[in-house]
Formats: C-alpha cells, structure tokens, sequence
C-alpha cells in the first residue's frame, strides 16, 4: 500500500466521526443555517490563508523572479489558487469562495460583523491572535483558527499540505445539502447563494482540487518517511 492510501486508510474512521457530527442534525432552518454560517466563515477564510501560504512556499512572489521548487508542485497550487481565488459565482461573475460565501451570508441574513471585524483588525497590522481577542464569536472557533495559524508558522509545507487537502475536503454531509435542497424546493428562504456555494466546494473538490492536492503531497514528501509520518500526524 502506497502512502497516499495508507493515510487514507487510517484517518478515514475519524473523517466519518465528522461528517456524521451530531451538530448536522441539529441545523434544520433558516436561523440554524444563520448561526452555523456565523461561525464557519471563520473556516472558510483561515482556508484561503492555508493557500496562501502554500502558493507563497511553492513558487516565486518575489521580484525579480526566479525558478523556485519543483514545477509540478508550482503548477498544482497555481491550479488550486485560480480556483478558489477566483472562482465565478452564480451570476458568472468572479469572486472567491470566501467572497462567495459571504453573499451567501448576506442573503441569508446571517451575521458578517464579526468575520469582517477581524479582517479590519489585521489589515491593521494586528496578529491574528490578538484579532481574535476583538471578536465576539465562540471559542471553539478562535482555537480552530489559532490552530491553522499555528501549522502556517511552522513553514513546513508537507504538514500544511496535509491539513490543506485531508482537514478539509469532502467534509460536507449529503444531509446538509438535502436539507438546502428541500427547504429552496419548499420556498421558505432565498438560499440559492448557499446552495450554489457547496455545490461548487463539492464539484471543485470532486473533480481537481481533490486529486492536485494528493498529488501535491506526494511530490512534496516524496520517499522520505518522516514526512509522510508528519503527514499523518498533522
């Protein structure tokens, strides 16, 4: 058995536990889905600065440029950005996902203060933790996002990659959608923008996204065993 389908194997169980998530249940209206989103975007946005900093770490965004790693990888993440950097919304009109999921909010009338908030505090020129100390969301979501802000310091691209393509894909449950799906069928709420939003994720991750970012962390461990060690652990 390859690496690849080694970590597959054995992170699979825990996968499951988190698509199966009692939480799930427990989101069944519109003010669910407002809560719920409130507190996600946290994940989406932390997501795009996990990309970011692979795109930084695998290719050149200096100047002059130079040839920096190795050109597979450097074509994956470049694959990668353009999708999720600038993906087209549901009027073919170009946005990110981040971008994407907060008109999703908006239409809902979920909540944005709190994610732009933070966004305002680190333009600034604030830390993300100490952002976080300004922004009233639950605690469980600061430490999710301290967390992935934590493995970006650490530089090491291979434990990044890790968290990038196996914390969070295909996380989404068939539930969640269902539940989308009826509720647009029965007219209760104009969700389409949320709709639209993990359709998308699940038809990008379905098709390149998912099979770039395995191939991405086999170019980026290679044959070396701790990595691949790290790789799970991560």
């Amino acid at each position: 058995m390859n690496p690849l389908d080694k970590i597959q194997q054995e992170i699979s169980p825990l996968r499951e536990k988190l698509i199966q998530h009692k939480m799930y249940a427990k989101i069944k209206t519109v003010e669910d889905f407002q809560r719920f989103m409130e507190q996600h975007i946290f994940a989406v946005w932390d997501f795009m600065s996990l990309l970011k900093s692979l795109q930084r770490g695998l290719t050149s965004v200096e100047v002059p440029w130079s040839p920096v790693g190795s050109p597979t990888t450097r074509r994956f993440i470049n694959e990668i950005v353009l999708g999720e950097e600038s993906d087209m919304d549901d009027n073919g009109k170009v946005a990110s996902h981040f971008e994407l999921y907060l008109e999703a909010m908006e239409q809902i009338g979920a909540k944005t203060t709190e994610i732009k908030k933070l966004i305002a505090f680190v333009e600034d020129g604030y830390s993300v933790t100490s952002a976080l100390t300004f922004v009233n969301i639950q605690e469980e979501t600061k430490e999710f996002v301290r967390f992935t802000f934590s493995m970006i310091e650490t530089e090491e691209l291979h434990k990044i990659a890790s968290i990038f393509t196996f914390g969070r894909e295909d996380l989404i449950p068939d539930m969640f959608i269902e539940i989308l799906r009826e509720m647009k069928e029965n007219g209760q709420e104009d969700i389409s923008k949320l709709l639209y939003y993990l359709e998308r994720h699940i038809e990008i991750d379905g098709g390149d996204h998912g099979p770039i970012s395995l191939k991405m962390i086999d170019e980026l461990c290679k044959d070396d065993a701790k990595k691949w060690d790290e790789v799970l652990e991560s």
